[in-house]
C-alpha cells in the first residue's frame, strides 16, 4: 500500500510541475499580476513622451531576444520533468550545465540591452527597465521553483514513510 501511495505521489508530482511550469513567462507574470509585462512596464517606466519611441523599439527587440531564452528555459524544465524519477549522472549533468547557461545567458541580455537603452533614453530610464526586467524574472523564477520538487525530494518521502 506504501509504495502504491509513493508510485502514485510521484506521477502526480511530476505531472503537476511539469504542467504548472509549462508556461511561458508571459503566462506567469499574465497570472500573477493580471496584467500583461508590457501593461506592468508602461505603468512603471511611465515615460516621458518624447521617449517613447525610442524606449519601446529597444524594449520590442529585448522581448523578441528575452521570449527565446524563455523557450530555453522552459525545454531545461521539461528536460529536467522528463528525467526526474530516474535522473542519471549524466541527465543531471546535461540539465544543470543547460540551466546555468540560460542563466548567464539572461545576464548578458541584460548588459546588452542597458547599454541599447541607455543609448536611447539615458541611464536613468535604462537602469529602471533593467531593475523591473529583474524584478520580473525573479518573479517568474520564484514561480517555477516554487512548483518543481528538488532533487531528491520524492526519495525523501519514501524514506519518511
Amino acid at each position: 500500500m506504501k509504495k502504491l501511495f509513493l508510485t502514485v505521489l510521484l506521477v502526480f508530482t511530476t505531472s503537476m510541475f511539469s504542467q504548472s511550469t509549462n508556461k511561458e513567462d508571459l503566462e506567469v507574470i499574465q497570472a500573477i499580476y493580471g496584467k500583461s509585462k508590457k501593461e506592468l512596464a508602461v505603468t512603471y517606466m511611465a515615460l516621458p513622451e518624447a521617449q517613447g519611441p525610442a524606449f519601446w523599439a529597444v524594449y520590442d527587440a529585448f522581448e523578441v531576444d528575452r521570449k527565446a531564452l524563455g523557450k530555453a528555459k522552459l525545454a531545461v524544465i521539461e528536460d529536467f520533468a522528463a528525467n526526474y524519477a530516474n535522473l542519471s549522472e549524466e541527465s543531471a549533468d546535461r540539465i544543470a550545465k543547460a540551466s546555468l547557461k540560460n542563466n548567464m545567458d539572461y545576464q548578458k541580455l541584460f548588459t546588452e540591452y542597458y547599454g541599447k537603452y541607455k543609448k536611447a533614453v539615458g541611464a536613468v530610464t535604462a537602469a529602471k527597465i533593467i531593475q523591473f526586467e529583474n524584478y520580473m524574472q525573479t518573479a517568474v523564477q520564484t514561480e517555477i521553483q516554487d512548483s518543481i520538487p528538488l532533487i531528491g525530494e520524492i526519495e525523501a518521502l519514501k524514506i519518511q514513510k
